[in-house]
């Protein structure tokens, strides 16, 4: 039998919910802006074997030991393959104009602009046994393939493509950390069998670039101006705060950007890497050819950012461990400073809840990149998951609520200083399998049983719908089916 809140205790949430919806609404921003949720095909779409569906690196790494903390994978997840229907259903339910997944497996859904992500973290099997698939240029050629089946055939209805999701991460866990697949790495980095954490994340980033470049040269040469959508790409995104108000630190905080985010954005704006990069790098990181510099003048039309933390960064350019200097930038980072956190904690680990970094990280993408079109094509809190934790107090996700509206407060205080933002999603719609967190970790908007695949709205989701919606009163008798319907 369902818990059940006093009434008491739902007035409370009633006040809180009242309350936060009063100091951000849908009003401040602009009229055409995207408001949506975001998923992954492999963290919720299951049916692992199903219509004849080809191994993904996923498929195959989440089986191997050791590699998912809770010894989970995504054979089933959250079963939407199945369950599509009725998570189009929620979606409509709050309000959404736009819906961010990934079209390893698509499906186009009407009255929400479908937001489409070619690559988020999977790639097919076959290529990495064939040729070691990011490893091998060759790669360049299949994406730009898979790409063009995708445009052709689904660009009719697709007014937002993005090529690749977190690309700046991907090369880092998969082949630094080694805990993505394939899992490739070397001392002190990771214990893996087989990789090169000092080479090869910038070979993979090479060839991520250039097959970003291709399906970009190829969908404004022969659809954009007949489809009328646009592309551009993903990166994840840490602002990183000077851990001390020296010099040194300022320019660790610069640098850590510059090597985080710089690093792919610079080829896909500029045609080239950041010159601080190529100053430090100059033997690891491979030359564009001039045409390859040509190919890369096509400019994305807009840029993509996951943001979910704040962290500081403390120079070490004369005193740094390789292993734990922040992406080879040559900066320390941490949470704390004199004892404090840098943001209230969340339940992820390292992500600290910092809404002015937002704000910050869109106006150096801002300034940077002549006001590029930007959405926030990610930004969430996690809370989580194990046995010890009632599925009433997951519901009772008041922390989750305070993120956002605290973000999206800061959001508009970007827009407000002429930033170029036109949509946000939150990650994500339902919970689903984390990565190698797997299903430790709980995100959604709705909560999902995943013994029976039951979707419930938590109380974050009544929230989003009221402030796309706008706010309605209740009487007290409502007030618990307001907090738990």
């Amino acid at each position: 039998m369902a818990m059940t809140l006093t009434v008491a205790s739902s007035l409370v949430l009633f006040l809180h919910f009242i309350s936060s919806i009063a100091s951000i609404d849908r009003s401040q921003f602009p009229n055409s802006f995207l408001f949506g949720v975001a998923t992954s095909s492999y963290q919720i779409e299951g049916a692992a074997l199903e219509d004849n569906k080809g191994a993904s690196n996923w498929d195959v790494f989440t089986h191997l030991p050791g590699k998912i903390d809770d010894g989970s994978n995504g054979d089933v997840a959250d079963d939407h393959y199945y369950l599509y229907e009725d998570d189009v259903e929620l979606m409509h339910s709050l309000g959404v104009n736009s819906y961010r997944f990934s079209i390893s497996w698509s499906r186009i859904l009407p009255r929400i602009q479908p937001f489409v992500t070619l690559s988020h973290y999977d790639i097919p099997q076959e290529l990495e046994d064939r040729y070691g698939a990011w490893l091998s240029s060759e790669v360049q050629r299949d994406f730009g393939y898979y790409a063009e089946i995708c445009f052709r055939e689904f660009g009719d209805r697709v007014k937002h493509w993005v090529t690749l999701n977190e690309a700046n991460l991907w090369p880092k866990f998969s082949y630094m950390l080694g805990t993505y697949p394939p899992g490739r790495c070397t001392q002190p980095f990771g214990n893996c069998d087989f990789g090169d954490s000092t080479i090869e994340p910038y070979i993979t980033a090479h060839n991520m670039i250039l097959s970003h470049a291709i399906a970009i040269s190829n969908y404004k040469k022969n659809y954009q101006m007949k489809q009328e959508g646009v592309i551009g790409i993903v990166l994840y995104a840490k602002w990183y705060e000077p851990f001390r108000n020296i010099t040194a630190d300022h320019i660790a905080a610069k640098r850590a950007l510059t090597f985080a985010l710089d690093w792919f954005l610079d080829p896909v704006i500029f045609g080239d890497y950041p010159p601080d990069m190529k100053a430090f790098f100059s033997s690891r990181l491979p030359a564009f050819t001039d045409l390859e510099k040509k190919m890369l003048q096509l400019k994305v039309d807009f840029i993509g950012l996951n943001h979910y933390t704040t962290i500081y960064a403390q120079d070490c350019k004369f005193s740094c461990e390789v292993a734990t200097s922040d992406g080879n930038a040559m900066v320390i980072t941490t949470t704390e400073r004199n004892g404090r956190s840098i943001g209230e904690p969340t339940p992820m680990p390292y992500f600290f809840v910092v809404p002015d970094g937002l704000r910050k990280l869109v106006m150096y993408i801002k300034e940077r990149y002549n006001n590029t079109p930007i959405y926030i094509t990610e930004n969430g809190y996690a809370q989580c998951s194990n046995n010890s934790v009632l599925k009433q107090a997951l519901l009772n996700d008041t922390d989750r609520v305070e993120f956002l509206q605290s973000y999206l407060t800061s959001l508009t205080k970007a827009i407000r200083q002429g930033a170029d933002v036109r949509g946000y999603f939150v990650w994500s719609l339902i919970d689903n399998f984390e990565w190698t967190f797997g299903y430790g970790m709980r995100f959604g908007l709705y909560h999902v049983d995943y013994s029976t695949q039951k979707r419930t709205p938590k109380f974050s989701a009544k929230w989003y719908r009221r402030f796309l919606t706008g706010p309605v009163m209740f009487h007290n008798k409502n007030l618990e089916t307001l907090a738990f319907e």
